[in-house]
């Protein structure tokens, strides 16, 4: 194992059961202190599976796994003293205090007496959860309980810092705020790997091992990958109105390997070699076709081997109507609990084919309207129409034309 390297993977493939699909297949790397290492995919790439393995709490099928200088299948102990574990949504107590949180770990890791006062000072000033020690874990918003948890892992300062996508389901500004936490070890030489399926979290990465269904598709720096589809990545400018049209007559061509609506515009990427499609052939000539510098997200869609070209069910039940028709509107909406405005006299209006984005940190109110515009929730104050239905007084014929996913 070389010097700089704190773990250091062979060959390492792993299957849960006999005769099963791998879930890691002949993955062999590199991870490097003093960096952040991400590992890149989508859900079922096998990214969780090699964080359990570099943790030692999975043995492979195939090959070697060397951590902090120890063999994983001989050497737990010490890879246990090194390496500290924060697995995916939060892995705390939620019926225990953060305190109690923090002495639980604290308790598993042997960090007693004045050890133990040192580590939850330091810890607590670094997450700001001072304030917050007595709150059950169940009761802190989605970025606190990632602060805990990642406190939880650091009771002991490890060498290596595993993260199984921490920033899952967390607010802008709580991920830049783990962002800033995990940087700040990194500047004191520890190595973290961060496991995330955002790509744009892996552009932050020093490097970054991309994977799909157990293979890897690349490792290296991320800024470096964008250079393979240098050339192949166009926008579509001039759709407007007709932009879902024209991407979907776009992905017919096979040259076109991906294409996303962006903004008023198409964004496509085609083929090596290849050239992307005549405005004419997408039935509407009046368009204008530009190369663009490329993305990561181009690159890594090219890896994938292209998007799929299914056209959205969705699609063809769509409803018809003037451009400009407002479809849902808010006017002064407010919900008090008790002495707490949750939400107060939100205004918006949303027209037919546009999305409309509600953004903000955890306890901004967000659910709290999205709740009030499907009638789950009766406002206070104000109201809310869909489709021209009044969400209060004709319920059933408003609701009849609303989809909703909760959190």
């Amino acid at each position: 194992m070389t010097a700089e390297a704190l773990a250091r993977i062979e060959g390492v493939s792993k299957r849960f059961t006999p005769g099963a699909a791998l879930a890691i297949s002949a993955v062999s790397t590199t991870i490097a202190p003093g960096q952040v290492t991400g590992l890149v995919g989508p859900d079922g790439a096998g990214k969780t599976t090699l964080l359990r393995l570099l943790a030692g709490l999975l043995l492979p099928s195939e090959g070697r796994l060397v951590v902090c200088g120890a063999d994983t299948r001989t050497g737990l102990a010490e890879i246990r003293r090194a390496v500290s574990y924060m697995p995916q949504r939060f892995g705390l107590y939620e019926d225990l205090s953060a305190a109690e949180n923090l002495n639980l770990y604290a308790d598993l890791r042997g960090v007693v007496a004045e050890e133990r006062e040192t580590a939850f000072e330091r810890l607590l000033a670094f997450t700001g959860l001072a304030p917050f020690t007595g709150r059950l874990a169940g009761k802190l918003s989605g970025g606190m309980k990632q602060k805990l948890g990642l406190a939880c892992a650091l009771i002991r300062a490890p060498r290596l810092l595993l993260l199984d996508e921490p920033s899952a389901g967390v607010d802008p500004i709580s991920r830049r705020e783990l962002w800033r936490m995990v940087y700040d070890l990194v500047d004191r030489g520890i190595g973290v790997v961060w496991s995330t399926s955002y790509l744009d979290e892996a552009e932050r990465c020093g490097a970054v091992l991309l994977l799909n269904e157990g293979h890897v598709l690349y490792d290296g720096p991320p800024k470096q990958l964008p250079a393979r589809v240098q050339g192949r990545s166009f926008l579509v400018q001039g759709a407007g109105e007709a932009r879902r049209r024209i991407l979907h007559s776009a992905l017919r061509f096979p040259e076109v390997i991906d294409g996303v609506v962006q903004a008023r515009n198409v964004r496509l990427v085609v083929q090596q070699g290849a050239k992307p499609p005549d405005p004419a052939a997408l039935r509407d000539g009046a368009l204008e076709i530009q190369p663009v510098p490329p993305r990561f997200e181009d690159a890594f869609i090219d890896l994938l081997g292209g998007t799929s070209k299914r056209e959205s069910p969705l699609a063809g039940a769509a409803h018809q109507g003037a451009a400009d028709e407002i479809v849902v509107e808010a006017q002064e909406l407010t919900k008090r609990f008790g002495d707490f405005t949750a939400a107060n006299r939100i205004t918006f209006r949303i027209k037919r084919g546009e999305i409309f984005g509600l953004l903000g940190p955890n306890g901004a109110g967000k659910s709290t309207t999205f709740k009030m515009m499907c009638g789950l929730l009766r406002p206070t104050a104000g109201s809310a129409h869909v489709a021209g239905f009044d969400l209060y007084r004709a319920a059933a014929a408003a609701r009849a034309r609303l989809g909703y996913m909760a959190q």
